[in-house]
Order: C-alpha cells, then sequence, then structure tokens
C-alpha cells in the first residue's frame, strides 16, 4: 500500500457527468478510504450531516463527525480541488484510530458511528443517523427443563455473520444467525424458576430492520494466537427479501411489507490478515451504475465484477456488505440478476 501523500484528484468517468473522488493513500489509509466511499454512497449520513449547524463546535480538528460532514460535502461536489480526507485522517488519529496501522474496516466503520454520537451537539440528528443502521432484536432464553423464557431486547449496528469454511451464501449466513442453538453441559445457563444452571435453547428475532443493513461477513479467524482469514467462497445477491429469506427471524406480529433491499456498497479486503488492502464497489445515486475505488483510482465497473468478490478462485473478498431498503415502488419491480 502507498504511504506517500498525493493530492486527491477528480477522476471524471465516461458516460458519467459529474465523476467520482478518488482518495490517496495516506499513511496507510486504505481502510478509511474504502470506508469514506462507502458512506460517500450511503448518501443519507451527507444529508443529515448537512443539517448539522456545526458553528459552535470546540476542538474542530479532532472532532469526527465535523470531519465527516465535510469530506462528504466535498466528495460530491464538482469542484476539482483536493479532498480534506487528511483532516479527516487526522480527526480519527486524535481519538485513537492510528495513522500508520492497518485497521478493520468493520471496526472503524462502528467506530465512526460511536464518534457522531459522542462528539455532536445535535443529539437528535446524531439519533438519526445512528437509526439509519440499528437493528432492533430481542435475545431469548428458553429453559428446557421448565420451559421458562428469559428476554432481553437490544440492538446492533452492523449484522456480523459467522462464514462456513466452505461455501456459503449470504441467505445461509443468515439463516445460522437466526438459527435457535441448544446449550448444553458446560454451557448451561442460570434458570432463575429452577434456581439452577439447566439446558436451554437460545435464540435471536429481528424486531425492526434499519433504512440501510450492514453486513458483516466474518472472514477472520483466531486459531492457536494467530488470526487467518477465510477465502472460502459467500455468494450475495444484489437484491433480497427478508420476508421470503427468513421466515422464522421475526415475532409473529412483526410488519413485513418493507423487508426487500437492494445492495449499493461492498468493502472489498486482498491479502492476508496480516497484511492486506481494502478497496470498494459503490453504486452511483443517480445512474445506479457501479463504479470501482482502490485509493486514488476510480474506474467504472459492473455487477459481474462484485460477483468476483464472492471469494473462492479471487483473492478479492467481499467482508462489508451495504444494503438500502427500497422504497414501495422499487419494491414492486422485478427480481434483479443475484
Amino acid at each position: 500500500m502507498m504511504s506517500a501523500w498525493i493530492y486527491s484528484r477528480f477522476l471524471p468517468l465516461r458516460g458519467h457527468s459529474s465523476g467520482m473522488r478518488g482518495l490517496p493513500n495516506y499513511h496507510l489509509s486504505c481502510c478509511v478510504n474504502t470506508l469514506l466511499q462507502t458512506l460517500s454512497a450511503t448518501w443519507e449520513i451527507g444529508d443529515l450531516l448537512d443539517m448539522w449547524e456545526a458553528a459552535g463546535v470546540r476542538e474542530e480538528s479532532r472532532n469526527v463527525p465535523l470531519q465527516l460532514k465535510r469530506v462528504l460535502a466535498a466528495m460530491k461536489s464538482d469542484l476539482p480541488r483536493p479532498v480534506p480526507h487528511r483532516d479527516f485522517l487526522h480527526a480519527l488519529d486524535r481519538n485513537c484510530i492510528r495513522l500508520n496501522v492497518e485497521h478493520d474496516a468493520d471496526e472503524v466503520f462502528l467506530s465512526i458511528l460511536n464518534f457522531i454520537q459522542q462528539q455532536m451537539d445535535d443529539k437528535p440528528l446524531a439519533l438519526q443517523i445512528q437509526n439509519l443502521f440499528k437493528i432492533s432484536v430481542e435475545n431469548h432464553l428458553r429453559c428446557m427443563e421448565c420451559n421458562s423464557v428469559q428476554t432481553l431486547k437490544s440492538y446492533l449496528l452492523s449484522l456480523s455473520l459467522h462464514v462456513k469454511e466452505d461455501h456459503d451464501s449470504l441467505e445461509g449466513c443468515m439463516t445460522s444467525f437466526f438459527k435457535h442453538q441448544e446449550l448444553t453441559g458446560i454451557n448451561c445457563c442460570f434458570c432463575a424458576r429452577c434456581e439452577k444452571k439447566t439446558p436451554s435453547k437460545q435464540g435471536v428475532k429481528l424486531l425492526s430492520l434499519p433504512p440501510i443493513l450492514c453486513v458483516h461477513l466474518k472472514r477472520f479467524r483466531n486459531s492457536r494466537g494467530f488470526t487467518r482469514k477465510l477465502d472460502c467462497r459467500v455468494t450475495f445477491p444484489e437484491t433480497f427479501d427478508f420476508s421470503e429469506t427468513l421466515t422464522d427471524a421475526f415475532p409473529s406480529d412483526f410488519d413485513q411489507n418493507d423487508c426487500r433491499y437492494t445492495l449499493h456498497a461492498v468493502v472489498v479486503h486482498s491479502g492476508y490478515a496480516s497484511c492486506g488492502h481494502y478497496t470498494a464497489y459503490v453504486r452511483d445515486r443517480r445512474n445506479q451504475a457501479w463504479y470501482y475505488a482502490d485509493d486514488s483510482h476510480v474506474e467504472e465497473a459492473s455487477w459481474g465484477d462484485v460477483q468476483r468478490t464472492f471469494g473462492g478462485n479471487y483473492r478479492n473478498t467481499a467482508y462489508m456488505l451495504m444494503y438500502r431498503r427500497c422504497s414501495k415502488e422499487e419494491g414492486r419491480r422485478p427480481e434483479l440478476s443475484g
């Protein structure tokens, strides 16, 4: 990965009047560059940040949401001037997301969302940004002896899915996530009614789905003190419907009218767990075409190119997926190829 600073440039794309911004690699910034491209494609975040009156913010240089607001605004501008992503990188560095260090994209993404909650003085607006990704769930534990149930409501900001070490699919990963698990032997849980540890069944139910669904494919495994990467094949569709894919993941009273989602960004990891590189595929808001961003380099792409990140025989593997909930009009369109 390049570490030299090069001025950001404006890259016109064939058949696209306004183009996309490439982001130079600055002190091993490919992870953050990729997330910025993904957040830029998630235009709802930029629209909400544009509503933030940040005139009274102190310590601007370390305020992550303020620097994010500025860099996202610059990325969508047609003016051929440098994008201030270096200021955003230094703001992260001042908040312990260090420069010159390789980071995990999912961890940095969640950290950025946390900084938005902590550092924005407009708390209702910060909550609106969080709610873009908020997945409400109910964890339940059923005692297999007395049949009593303990429940706990919580929320997630990304859906972290276990990946099998052979061929898998997004549907298979999600089915495994919501499948009931039996806890027996040393995994028995304490039952208040039985007043002892008993065999139990544990499960998760979806209470609500967000406008933007972030999926994290857990491709890194710890084994004997070392971290290795799974390059196995994991397929995912361009469009999917939760209500058709996960019929057992919802409570009986769940409103399943808004369960159809379309992919708009893919964070891609290449290389190994200890030494890798991040790039991104993003879908343009206006023409719905796919583009590939690799630091400063931006080029047109296709759904076929995105499919090559499934893994298996290819080095570049999808690591995070961003799906946008379809509008009711979009929900009536025919299924996209996938």
